[in-house]
């Protein structure tokens, strides 16, 4: 069971701020799931669990729109805040005072009912970016490491173009053809349909 959550709020690096809609996605099933993304309303997001156990909380990467309702939805739902180490300095400048409860690792797996995760470490629109992929085929969670049309924004502080398109090429692309990326941002695509332009978005730089 894979569902969407939208949420409308501010994001904010390097002193510049944006207005930005957030796709929130609930893995799991009827009794158990996992949320991939805690942004801006943590209310709206408890309100579609519709009671069930939230497993974890398991952070694409650091940016303050992907978090910033981590540490209010998690007194809700009493789920650990996962996230990877390297986007700890992310993570702080929203959260000062406190760390997240787990560090991601690549190749780990967060269950939740019948559904299982694995982290891939995608680095490149932050450090510690990770992607998540359903374990019994055909979904990947890409946060803001793929989007439908190319990669995630490099021109920002912590980010690099080619570790992202390094991320892209060898963890994400090498997914079959048919797989759904469900995105931090904006509608779904598929590998397929996003592999043939990699080389555009190379020449293009960005």
């Amino acid at each position: 069971m894979i569902e969407l959550v939208t949420t409308d709020g501010v994001f904010r690096l390097d002193g510049g701020e944006w207005d930005v809609t957030n796709n929130v996605w609930l893995v799991g099933g009827d009794r158990e799931v996992i949320v991939i993304d805690a942004a801006h309303d943590a209310a709206t997001i408890a309100d579609a669990l519709h009671g069930r156990r939230v497993a974890a909380i398991a952070l694409t990467h650091g940016h303050n729109d992907h978090i910033n309702a981590a540490a209010a939805l998690q007194e809700l739902v009493h789920a650990p805040i996962l996230l990877h180490p390297d986007d700890t300095m992310l993570w702080s400048g929203v959260y000062p005072d406190r760390q997240p409860d787990r560090p991601l690792e690549d190749g780990m797996v967060v269950s939740a009912g019948d559904a299982a995760l694995r982290v891939l470490h995608t680095p490149g629109h932050s450090p510690g970016g990770c992607c998540f992929v359903l374990e019994s085929g055909g979904h990947v969670f890409s946060g803001d490491t793929l989007f439908c049309g190319g990669p995630g924004a490099t021109g920002r502080s912590y980010s690099d173009f080619p570790t992202i398109i390094r991320s892209i090429r060898e963890r994400l692309f090498t997914l079959p053809p048919d797989t759904v990326v469900h995105t931090g941002h904006g509608e779904s695509t598929t590998i397929g349909r996003e592999a043939p332009d990699l080389d555009a978005w190379v020449r293009r730089g960005r």
